[in-house]
């Protein structure tokens, strides 16, 4: 039989395996229905979810999807439909790129122009430059997760989606952590929303719950985001548990956001004034930032390991290579998990690592 895990009992990352115990997730989820609850239906979870977060974003309607990679390739493939147009312009580090197999394209013919440089944030002059051909849409992720939880101005922002909006592309918000963006803008939901014709928000992400995913817009826009969802398989029955999980936190998420917010900020400020790692940004703009190491990714893995295996420790998802042979980097995102680390601990974590890894 292969080998088990080490049991994890403490973790900087947010989705580890502690993150929700199957008992405690469930006493959450029965503590917001009874027996008259009905499991479909207009008053069933998944619809008074559609309609919170339809409210939260200031949009007309809202659908739920069981993936986010289902629900934002239906936004993209309705705006290209609707336009005649299969190009739209993303950041060359886009999730839809990076991390779903280009299934924008296997599946709905779209084309991809990648916008910016790899290692920075979309700017107005990229997207005026993408722009030189016909767009069915542009698409911001905010916070950039692979570039460390970056974020443009309000601002400056506001000038990207006026610009795309000019020439009658639409604007798309992949936002699966649009709470941690938020506490960066200190603006209204639905007024960061309202930037977008179409808002993708994760079910398991920021919002803790089991898997889905939510896609905001006018009702028309959601309609036949529907008739999509149905071909792709995504209408599915009794997506009710999974609606009911992310209810658990909708009520308690953005308040508690700040504080992870400001300890991402104590833990970064402290790991960069001891020296031996880097973290970037600096400071975070959001609960998420990551942490550079004069390691290589094989070496920090294997001292990750030792880590775990002594202490039940685990300090991140994965370890990142870098373009820079000997050196790696790793994400810190902070929720629940990281609140029970201290700055002063993180760093003697990342000076354990880095004696281990050499």
């Amino acid at each position: 039989m292969p080998e088990s895990s080490p049991p994890v009992r403490r973790s900087l990352f947010l989705h580890a395996p502690i993150r929700r115990g199957p008992r405690r997730m469930l006493e959450q989820m029965l503590a917001l229905v009874d027996d008259d609850t009905p499991a479909d239906g207009p008053q069933g979870p998944v619809a008074v979810l559609e309609r919170r977060l339809a409210e939260l974003l200031g949009k007309e309607s809202a659908l739920f999807f069981p993936s986010g990679t289902m629900a934002q390739q239906t936004a993209l493939r309705v705006h290209a439909d609707r336009l005649g147009r299969r190009t739209f312009a993303a950041h060359p580090q886009s999730h839809l790129d990076v991390w779903e197999e280009q299934g924008y394209n296997a599946v709905h013919r779209l084309r991809l122009r990648r916008t910016g440089d790899p290692h920075e944030l979309m700017t107005a002059a990229d997207l005026a430059a993408a722009a030189g051909e016909p767009l069915a849409a542009a698409v911001w992720e905010l916070p950039q997760r692979d570039l460390g939880g970056l974020l443009p101005t309000w601002d400056e922002l506001g000038e990207q989606v006026a610009l795309v909006r000019a020439t009658g592309a639409a604007a798309h918000l992949d936002g699966a952590r649009l709470w941690e963006a938020q506490t960066y803008y200190r603006r209204p939901f639905d007024e960061i929303a309202a930037l977008f014709d179409t808002v993708y928000v994760s079910l398991y992400k920021s919002l803790q719950g089991v898997r889905g995913a939510v896609l905001a817009s006018d009702s028309a826009t959601v309609e036949a985001a529907r008739v999509w969802r149905q071909r792709l398989g995504g209408g599915i029955r009794d997506a009710w548990p999974l609606a009911l999980a992310a209810l658990v936190h909708l009520d308690t998420l953005a308040e508690r956001m700040p504080a992870y917010r400001e300890h991402a900020i104590a833990i970064a400020a402290a790991i960069n004034a001891d020296g031996a790692a880097r973290a970037h940004p600096d400071p975070p703009q959001t609960p998420m930032f990551h942490v550079h190491l004069p390691a290589g990714r094989h070496a920090v893995e294997r001292a990750g390991q030792e880590i775990l295996a002594e202490h039940g420790i685990q300090l991140w998802g994965r370890v990142r290579s870098a373009s820079e042979p000997g050196r790696s980097a790793f994400e810190v995102s902070v929720g629940e998990n990281a609140m029970e680390f201290t700055p002063d601990e993180v760093v003697g974590l990342i000076h354990d690592v880095l004696a281990r890894a050499r």
